[in-house]
């Protein structure tokens, strides 16, 4: 874990498993596989888990939706580079539930504050829905859980809601225009073959493709800021 992600040791172990639905006992369980850090010890020698806690034990349990074994998910994070932040675990855990279909589930206000980490006011259950994180029904709210704690993240940068949401579009058009054209390459790629050769490549190409877009864009976004601030030293 980073510092900042130290600094903020503030859950027990009951209510980091209570945040993250599963048991103290699964918790326990990670912990001595080496699945999870140990915690922070605090006063009287109590744990106590941070974020970065938080976000990993949620990739682990994507990571067994997805039907990895214990010692799949022993690799898969011990080929993650040290260090990762709160963010990035998350970060990582969109991209593992990219492989899989769409999912919702349905909350009421509660669960979905508990799964959030926070109570959401009106206003920010608002634009968690203009972000497409979740849907009024009812009563409740269908809730895209692979996109949740991406979204309550969002609510916290220092930008306006009009702002967010422009990004986001900008995001959706460029994505959808890389899938077409990735997409066409693909069908010509694969033209003579049989339906079933299609799906097993897709299935395959996914999460490879995924990632790669991923990195591709945090690549472009750094060398685009870096642009932007030198360009700004030079005119002072």
């Amino acid at each position: 874990m980073t510092t900042t992600d130290a600094e903020e040791p503030a859950l027990t172990i009951d209510e980091l498993a209570a945040r993250s639905g599963v048991t103290v006992r699964t918790v326990r369980f990670y912990g001595t596989r080496g699945l999870l850090p140990p915690p922070v010890l605090g006063p009287r020698r109590v744990g106590r888990y941070g974020r970065a806690h938080l976000a990993r034990l949620a990739l682990i349990e994507e990571l067994r939706a997805q039907g990895m074994t214990l010692a799949a998910i022993e690799r898969y994070l011990g080929r993650l580079p040290p260090g990762l932040t709160a963010r990035d675990l998350a970060l990582q855990r969109a991209v593992v539930a990219s492989w899989a279909p769409p999912g919702t589930e349905r909350l009421d206000r509660e669960e979905l504050g508990r799964r959030a980490g926070r109570p959401l006011g009106n206003e920010e259950v608002a634009r968690l829905a203009a972000l497409g994180v979740v849907t009024p029904d009812g009563d409740g709210h269908l809730v895209d859980a692979g996109l949740l704690r991406l979204g309550v993240e969002l609510l916290d940068v220092p930008l306006s809601p009009e702002t967010v949401l422009a990004a986001r579009a900008a995001l959706l058009e460029h994505s959808r225009a890389a899938a077409r054209d990735l997409s066409r390459l693909l069908r010509e790629a694969v033209a003579e073959r049989d339906a079933a050769d299609v799906r097993s490549l897709s299935a395959h190409m996914h999460p490879i493709v995924v990632q790669a877009l991923l990195t591709a864009f945090q690549r472009s976004l750094r060398e685009e800021l870096a642009q932007w601030l030198d360009g700004g030293r030079e005119e002072e």
